[in-house]
């Protein structure tokens, strides 16, 4: 069973799950984030929306959701719109070196990349994603895909029931993609609404940054300002979850509110130590 929102009830669907692998993803304590989300609300709305694990987690029937990365929501908007034709394009795609240099290429030359169709980006940066090292969306200054080659034996290029399952859950519930600042996927949030907040971290050393997911980056500044953004949502009456790492300045910034810290795997390093249990913060206002 889903939420019951406005009488209306979706049956969950257990093969909604994220379509690629994404920097911060929260696939590994998603049974602690659900164990903090209100019962009932009206829309829900995600503003940093990543691989979308808690989304695809609760499958709410009404929902806002947002990422200031144009290929990431491009993807979801092809998925939405074009699932068939994206299925046959991503089975062109060879799991070869040679072959995946020359698709990761493509975004050098602007012009060239600008007559790829919308379905051919999206195939593009799911294939790029499943077969690239690490298996994660990361680009340089110039906003060019820049991971090396996995060399994977059998990677899941063509994952056709997850893509038509999250087609299928697009297409039935009232979701709305956006593509802009956080600030501004927010505005039509009202008392009612549920709120997940997950920004890229702060990070917990000068090295561990996990904001190459854009090359807008993701300060200090950003983190103040999204603190800002909290307090509006707080005085609104809406209810608001964050996550973000358990650093000095994060648990001082949210002092006024309830915070919970939690234990969470960290998958994505090149340097195998430094994967391993991180403590991470789960921030609310109820």
């Amino acid at each position: 069973m889903g939420k019951v929102i406005e009488g209306v009830t979706l049956a969950k669907n257990k093969l909604v799950a994220p379509v690629v692998k994404w920097a911060g993803g929260k696939r590994q304590i998603l049974h602690e984030i659900t164990k903090y989300i209100p019962s009932e609300f009206s829309t829900y709305y995600e503003p940093f929306l990543g691989g979308g694990a808690v989304l695809f987690e609760l499958q709410p029937e009404k929902a806002v959701v947002n990422d200031i990365n144009q290929e990431l929501m491009n993807i979801y908007q092809v998925i939405k719109e074009n699932v068939d034709e994206l299925i046959e394009d991503l089975k062109k795609h060879k799991n070869e070196k040679e072959y995946f240099y020359k698709i990761r290429e493509l975004d050098r030359d602007k012009e060239r990349y600008s007559r790829l169709t919308q379905v051919q980006k999206a195939s593009r940066i799911i294939y790029l994603n499943k077969t690239c090292y690490n298996g994660l969306f990361r680009v340089n200054k110039a906003g060019e895909f820049n991971a090396p080659f996995g060399n994977y034996k059998n990677p899941n290029i063509v994952n056709e029931d997850t893509l038509r399952a999250v087609s299928d859950y697009f297409n039935k519930a009232n979701i709305r993609l956006a593509c802009q600042d956080f600030e501004d996927a927010l505005q039509s949030a009202a008392k009612g609404d549920f709120v997940y907040l997950d920004p890229p971290y702060d990070p917990v050393s000068e090295t561990a940054s996990f904001t190459e997911y854009d090359k807008g980056g993701f300060n200090r500044d950003e983190q103040l300002r999204l603190k800002k953004v909290c307090d509006k949502l707080n005085k609104k009456g809406i209810k608001f979850l964050l996550s973000n790492s358990a650093t000095e300045f994060i648990l001082e910034l949210y002092k006024d509110y309830r915070i919970e810290v939690i234990q969470a795997k960290r998958t994505i390093n090149s340097k195998a130590e430094k994967r391993g249990d991180v403590d991470e913060v789960l921030v609310m206002n109820y």
